[in-house]
């Protein structure tokens, strides 16, 4: 009789923790870096006429890879007239990916009767998800063109969107009034330690600032302990020198942030 007693006050303690076990897991938190957007992969190609049967990498052929979100078009819009205005080939650019193809290919063999020469162009975009946290959406749009000359160019950009409000996320919108000059106060700090330059070094030499004078630009990503900043090949360097990163950790502008924008779920 004790032992029966024993095995059911054993067998009722192993339910109730089975209870509240199943009950904590119900109520458990999705992780904020769970995709919020549904969306899908598609590559528009279009070869070049005289490309034959010749695999891609010995023709002109315009690429792009980009990403189609369901229920979204204002950001479908903007996703598809970003990913044919990378490289800004022409002043009137249209999210037609076909048209704008057409324009390139035309060009290049238009170039090709004035060159009364073989050679091959290149034009290749890829958009891709970064991360989705919440009402934060980044994207990052890198591209490589050929157009004859000494080299190619490749370019990176960052695309910050807010999904709730369907718009771009500018500096201006994470950042209080009149936060240019500090937060270019902080970052020349930061850049200057990357770069192994003294707090008075010039600038002329070995940099494209405008003036010799140290400024972010605005190309930046959202991320979830800071934002990173970008330039581009030829932008503040020589060619041979590549393209340029800088972080800036919200630890570092927390007094420059404003309160209740995306990046508020990051700072504590």
């Amino acid at each position: 009789m004790k032992f029966s007693f024993l095995l059911l006050s054993a067998f009722i303690v192993m339910l109730c923790f089975s209870c509240n076990w199943n009950k904590t897991s119900t109520v458990a938190k999705a992780d904020i870096t769970t995709d919020t957007l549904k969306y899908r992969y598609e590559t528009f190609k279009q070869r070049a006429p005289d490309c034959g049967t010749k695999p891609d990498s010995g023709c002109t052929v315009v690429k792009i890879k980009y990403p189609v979100f369901t229920g979204q078009p204002v950001l479908n819009d903007t996703a598809r007239h970003r990913a044919a205005t990378l490289f800004d080939v022409y002043n009137k650019p249209d999210t037609n990916f076909k048209v704008f193809a057409g324009k390139f290919i035309k060009a290049y063999q238009q170039d090709m009767v004035n060159r009364n020469t073989a050679m091959i162009y290149t034009l290749q975009t890829n958009l891709d998800i970064a991360r989705q946290d919440s009402s934060l959406l980044t994207m990052q749009l890198s591209g490589y063109s050929f157009q004859g000359g000494a080299h190619g160019s490749s370019l990176t950009i960052f695309i910050n969107w807010n999904t709730k409000a369907q718009k771009y996320i500018g500096l201006n919108d994470l950042l209080i009034d009149n936060y240019q000059l500090r937060l270019d106060s902080i970052a020349e700090g930061i850049f200057r330690k990357q770069e192994n330059l003294s707090p008075t070094e010039s600038l002329k030499t070995n940099y494209f600032f405008a003036k010799d004078k140290f400024a972010l630009n605005t190309n930046f990503q959202v991320m979830p302990t800071g934002l990173r900043f970008l330039y581009n090949e030829y932008e503040i360097k020589p060619y041979a020198a590549g393209r340029t990163e800088l972080f800036i950790p919200y630890t570092q502008i927390k007094n420059l942030l404003k309160p209740n924008t995306v990046v508020s779920q990051y700072v504590k």
